[in-house]
């Protein structure tokens, strides 16, 4: 009795407890759905996870914890790169070791993790060296350490001043202009100075010394902090005269030797820069040019190198196939069979049939043999819902790919190996299955342009060709492009098989009878449907990080020359 007693309050107990757990499930389901729309999605992906783990069979919470466990990762993997980018190894360590243990499944986070675990081992072994007792430079080393930069003129007048110089020769307005300043000009042997008249008000004397340059055709550079040298400005005395630097710039989105050409074209093409070197195992460019186009050359690489976009890509292939057939009617019979056997014989060989023994027939010496009937009431309906929801990681313009099935053997030739040799056969392989091309292209506001191939394949049947049994491929295949806003589904539908079938078999003339057709014959139906669905979801994981420094127009100075100049100055 007390055993009896147990086991009903076990069974009392479980019955109490299933929706009490169901309650609190959808409770903390609920609770991850504020979360998620307040953008903290840790907390989210910590309430679908409990809700996961009291309910694990409820797809809603399978797909919830799954999907946000992913967006979770990815959020702190990408505070973790732009720790790191500021320096701060130790805080981006951990964000990525958080992003992996949300998202044990994320190959990104592990390997950013290892690359900055080597990057701190490597900063570490560096300062250790640096501690050490390392062997003194060379001399050469000490004068490359030693090498000094550009030359630049030290202005420190900041008042504005007013000129008015009339028929004045142009070494003398500008040593006027440098008293005022407390610098040295010298004027090239080979230049011939002009008279003009100058008269500005209230400029700076860079301004000044600019304008006098440009009215007079000359160009000066700095020879020192406090000396400049004026020539006239042709492409000889440039060349000659002009100041020339070199600098070693190292990109750090440059994936392939081709962003490296690209980028060289892009600095001959706009800056006038025609000594470029490029070292594609350092990723670098060393340029010699003015320091001007130094300066420039850095706002312009800053401006194109950029990571690349990346997209996620979440394609769902939805097919549903239904069959419906029924039989309802007669199968009556259609045929008949007689025999003869006088006598009660069995018709054998060894008998035979004369006029005199028809003669003799009775009905017992004639037998016929009619099939039975059937009746059949048959009625069948049959559902298949086939899904495969994979995701594609991709950059901005790269194509991606995606396969799952077989590979199909296709002979494509034979040969024989010599004379009278073995014949060898040729084999080309076809992907059968889900195949999936997808390039995306990343745009501003959020947006992607999706060039799409989706492909099912099936094997449908096997034909003979030339002795060889070669498989049939049963194919569906679309090409699109769509653009789409980050998260917006693009629903691809239209693939539609639909077959029906109608056949009656009986009697003639009475099986179009409207009710006598069921009882001297026979109605066969069957009707086949199926249909494929893509559903493709982009999610951008990096967007195309442009700035405002990135959009800002920058001076250039005259049509045939690279100057720069600093913004305040005017």
């Amino acid at each position: 009795m007390t055993r009896l007693k147990l086991l009903l309050f076990v069974i009392l107990a479980g019955t109490v407890a299933v929706p009490a757990v169901a309650d609190n499930a959808q409770k903390i389901y609920k609770a991850g759905l504020k979360d998620e729309q307040k953008g903290d999605l840790d907390a989210a992906y910590q309430a679908y996870k409990q809700a996961h783990d009291l309910k694990p069979s409820d797809a809603r919470y399978v797909a919830a914890w799954t999907r946000v466990r992913f967006y979770a990762g990815a959020e702190h993997i990408k505070k973790g790169v732009e720790l790191r980018d500021a320096g701060s190894l130790q805080e981006a360590l951990a964000e990525f070791r958080l992003a992996a243990q949300i998202d044990t499944s994320s190959f990104e986070a592990l390997g950013q993790m290892a690359r900055t675990e080597e990057m701190i081992r490597q900063q570490a072994l560096a300062k250790t060296n640096a501690t050490k007792a390392i062997a003194q430079p060379t001399m050469i080393e000490k004068e490359a350490l030693a090498a000094a930069g550009p030359v630049a003129l030290d202005i420190k007048w900041e008042t504005p001043i007013s000129l008015h110089l009339t028929s004045t020769t142009v070494d003398v307005v500008y040593k006027t202009i440098a008293k005022i300043a407390g610098i040295n000009v010298l004027i090239d042997p080979d230049y011939k100075p002009q008279k003009i008249n100058f008269e500005l008000q209230d400029v700076t004397l860079r301004q000044a010394m600019e304008m006098v340059a440009m009215q007079s055709k000359t160009f000066w550079r700095p020879l020192s902090a406090n000396t400049i040298m004026v020539a006239a400005d042709t492409g000889s005395k440039r060349k000659e005269l002009e100041q020339n630097v070199m600098k070693t710039f190292y990109l750090r989105n440059a994936a392939s030797p081709a962003d490296l050409q690209q980028a060289a074209g892009t600095l001959k093409a706009i800056l006038d820069i025609s000594r470029i070197q490029v070292t594609p195992e350092q990723r670098s460019l060393t340029l010699r040019g003015t320091p001007d186009q130094m300066v420039l050359a850095q706002k312009l690489l800053t401006d194109i190198d950029k990571p690349k976009a990346e997209v996620i890509v979440d394609v769902v292939v939805m097919e549903v196939s239904r069959q419906r057939m029924s039989t309802i009617g007669t199968n009556p019979p259609t045929s008949a069979s007689a025999s003869i056997a006088p006598g009660g014989t069995t018709g054998s060989s060894g008998s035979s049939l004369t006029l005199d023994t028809l003669t003799h027939l009775t009905a017992g010496d004639i037998s016929i043999s009619i099939p039975g009937i059937s009746w059949s009431l048959l009625a069948t309906d049959s559902d298949t819902k086939v899904i495969e929801r994979p995701s594609i990681r991709v950059l901005d313009s790269e194509k991606a790919s995606l396969k799952i099935g077989d590979r199909v053997p296709i002979a494509t030739g034979s040969f024989q190996s010599g004379f009278g040799g073995s014949v060898n056969t040729q084999f080309q392989y076809l992907d059968v299955g889900v195949n999936v091309d997808i390039t995306p292209y990343v745009h501003a506001g959020n947006e992607v342009t999706l060039k799409m191939s989706l492909e099912i394949s099936s094997v449908t049947g096997v034909q003979n060709i030339g002795g060889f049994n070669q498989p049939t491929i049963g194919q569906r295949r679309i090409e699109h492009e769509a653009r789409l806003k980050d998260g917006e589904v693009n629903l691809i539908a239209g693939l539609l098989n639909d077959t029906e079938t109608n056949s009656i078999s009986g009697y003639p003339g009475l099986i179009h009878v409207p009710v006598a057709k069921y009882l001297f014959g026979q109605d066969t139906k069957e009707h086949t449907q199926s249909e494929i669905v893509f559903a493709v979801i982009p999610h951008i994981v990096r967007g195309n990080e442009i700035n405002d420094e990135n959009l800002k127009e920058v001076d250039l100075g005259a049509g045939n020359t690279v100057t720069y100049r600093k913004a305040g100055t005017n």
